[in-house]
């Protein structure tokens, strides 16, 4: 089986799965039931691997706590940026906060993403099933101009979301954390300009993936007693 078949075999079960959740909210929810569709299924997939999430926290509070000890690396190699680098690397990986642990979810959602991509697409001719479906009005299947009320609250969520989650990354890293800190700063802000482009359903998928993002990073990145374990 090729790559293009299998992806389009994955994409059949998630659609049957979400045409299902809609159909079993229809009696409660109604007319609203298409975009609490791909709401909840987008909280079934963060949950899914969620356990990823969960390591990414881990490594960043074991990173926090070996804050002075790197500031101590700094100063003894600060003319030999080869042998810091790779101190710093031997360090945080002998007390599992290799960065590599940090990339682990987004790693992770990338086949979600592409697999939400291809549900959230409409096809040629009138959209039917959830993208049928409306939220306030405004077609799941309609881009920015022709839902701009929806779509402006959107936006706005998507920007403050952004907005919290750069400033929680880079505060994470310690002062003067260069490229890095300047990408971290930057990407979540990458949430705001897919918004404005992918259709309305779309945009529910990342709104509700970025605010899980935000409710994650405040319940597991807390200060606890056991933080290094």
């Amino acid at each position: 089986m090729s790559i293009s078949a299998a992806l389009d075999a994955v994409v059949g079960v998630a659609h049957s799965a979400l045409e299902g959740l809609a159909t079993l909210l229809t009696p409660a929810a109604g007319g609203l039931s298409a975009a609490l569709a791909v709401i909840g299924f987008t909280i079934a997939v963060r949950l899914l691997i969620s356990p990823l999430s969960w390591l990414q926290a881990r490594s960043a509070r074991r990173g926090a706590a070996l804050a002075p000890q790197l500031a101590a690396l700094r100063e003894r190699h600060r003319d030999d940026p080869v042998l810091l680098a790779t101190e710093t690397l031997a360090l945080q990986r002998a007390n599992g906060a290799g960065p590599g642990a940090a990339l682990l979810p987004a790693l992770a959602q990338a086949p979600f993403f592409m697999l939400m991509y291809g549900l959230v697409q409409p096809g040629s001719g009138t959209p039917t099933g959830v993208l049928a479906g409306h939220l306030f009005g405004v077609p799941l299947a309609a881009h920015l101009a022709a839902g701009l009320p929806v779509f402006a609250v959107l936006l706005v969520l998507a920007t403050g979301l952004a907005w919290w989650s750069s400033r929680r990354a880079r505060r994470l890293l310690p002062a003067g954390g260069g490229p890095v800190r300047w990408l971290l700063g930057v990407v979540p802000f990458l949430t705001v300009v897919m918004v404005a482009w992918l259709p309305l359903a779309g945009g529910l998928y990342l709104v509700t993936s970025a605010a899980w993002t935000a409710l994650e990073q405040v319940i597991w990145r807390r200060p606890t007693a056991g933080a290094n374990r």
